[in-house]
């Protein structure tokens, strides 16, 4: 019987030694002892205990904190001051733990140490204001420029505390800003933080509960065109603008949707509302309830196609030069367009060129693109319309939205209602 080969003894120390390093390799290696180890360092890392020290007048506590330096987190030491020295310590350890809880149990977010500046200038502008509406985004742009980053640039957003927060708006209210415009640097703060909140930035949004310092007036009835005016303002308007506005007045239109108005989207009795132009973009009506179909009386259609018959002439040194107020009146060609270059118009333009100047000569400076839908809204009720008719000439998703924003007070209406319970109750007694 043939006996089995002995290894030799150099030989078999080294099988044996690389069987060992294998296990050992293997152990250390196993996703469950790698995902412990990581566990138990984030343990180790984040959980925190110091003992509250009492300097002075005032009792400190000495943490840890992530912060973001050019984009990479880095973890420093920071004093926070906590209360003053006056407190007992049995008292000052139960705030030290509770302002501790948050960071030991991971409802801070590490990402919660971005700044505020960094935060919007890699987040929020690229990712959530190019979903906004052109107008919309120039106006934020506009409130983050003069009043958030002054404010909150150099802070993190863990820092942005309701107490913070309500501090600000407290501090501007003696400001000249005026209630609507303290509202709008609110809905802009909340809107940063919602959008922080849904990308795991922040864990609740700490605009909620923050108030703003009651308006110094009541409130009062928004301007609206008169009626009996509206054709004095159009006689210093020239066209094609008068025609604009005048369309802008009787169908309520905004002045993105008029710009963006196409010849194949007037009817004979109807217009058509399914595109907007807004400052070089173009884009879908405001909302589902925008993008519809509405009547439009018979003379504002017949001065719509009038303007394929009117020559505008312009000054230029001592010449005139001539341009037809339409360029194109195929199907997709512009209702509006530049009368020289034959391009979308821009509104602002036209409101500061022609709209602002005739109504300051008629003592209305108030008057803009939002007073005239304003003000169709308002004839409509001048002119009895139910509440549902004129939500749905208004295109708007909820009827509150015309009653109580663009629908305003008419003396005169009120004025026949009180006669006529005055007649009622003249009757009522003689009865």
């Amino acid at each position: 019987m043939t006996e089995p080969k002995q290894l030799d003894e150099p030989e078999s120390e080294i099988r044996s030694g690389i069987s060992r390093v294998v296990v050992r390799l293997a152990t250390e290696t196993s996703p469950a002892r790698q995902f412990s180890e990581d566990t138990e360092k984030m343990a180790r890392r984040r959980f925190q205990n110091p003992e509250p020290t009492r300097l002075g007048k005032w009792w400190y506590l000495l943490i840890w904190q992530d912060e973001f330096l050019a984009g990479k987190r880095v973890r420093r030491r920071k004093r926070v001051r906590l209360v003053p020295a006056t407190m007992p310590e049995r008292e000052v350890k139960k705030i030290a733990a509770e302002f501790l809880r948050p960071m030991n149990q991971g409802l801070a977010p590490i990402g919660a140490a971005v700044g505020f500046g960094e935060y919007v200038e890699t987040i929020y502008r690229p990712t959530l204001l190019p979903l906004m509406a052109k107008s919309t985004q120039m106006r934020y742009e506009s409130v983050i420029k003069l009043y958030l980053n002054p404010a909150f640039e150099t802070k993190c957003m863990r820092d942005l505390t309701p107490l913070t927060l309500q501090q600000f708006f407290s501090g501007i209210a003696p400001s000249k800003l005026s209630y609507e415009s303290r509202d709008k640097i609110r809905d802009v703060m909340s809107s940063v933080l919602t959008s922080a909140v849904t990308y795991g930035i922040l864990i609740k949004n700490p605009m909620e509960g923050v108030r703003l310092t009651p308006a110094r007036r009541g409130n009062r009835v928004k301007p609206y065109i008169d009626p009996m005016k509206f054709s004095s303002l159009l006689f210093l308007i020239p066209e094609p603008y008068a025609t604009m506005v005048h369309v802008a007045a009787f169908t309520g239109l905004r002045p993105s949707e008029l710009i963006g108005l196409r010849w194949r989207n007037v009817h004979a009795d109807s217009i058509t509302i399914d595109e907007r132009y807004c400052r070089g973009e173009w884009g879908a009506p405001k909302s589902q309830a925008s993008n519809a179909t509405i009547p439009v009386n018979r003379c504002v259609i017949d001065r719509i196609h009038r303007l394929k018959s009117i020559t505008i002439e312009i000054k230029a040194g001592n010449a005139v030069r001539r341009y037809p107020a339409v360029k194109a009146s195929g199907p997709d060609d512009l209702v509006f367009s530049s009368v020289v270059t034959g391009a979308p118009m821009r509104d602002n333009t036209v409101l500061t060129r022609f709209i602002k100047p005739a109504a300051r000569a008629l003592g209305m400076g108030w008057v803009n693109w939002q007073v005239l839908r304003r003000s169709h809204a308002t004839w409509l009720k001048i002119a009895g319309a139910d509440v549902k008719d004129a939500q749905a000439q208004m295109r708007h998703s909820r009827p509150t939205t015309t009653l109580e924003i663009y629908q305003q007070f008419i003396p005169e209406s009120q004025r026949r209602v009180v006669d006529k319970l005055t007649e009622l109750a003249g009757q009522t007694f003689v009865n």
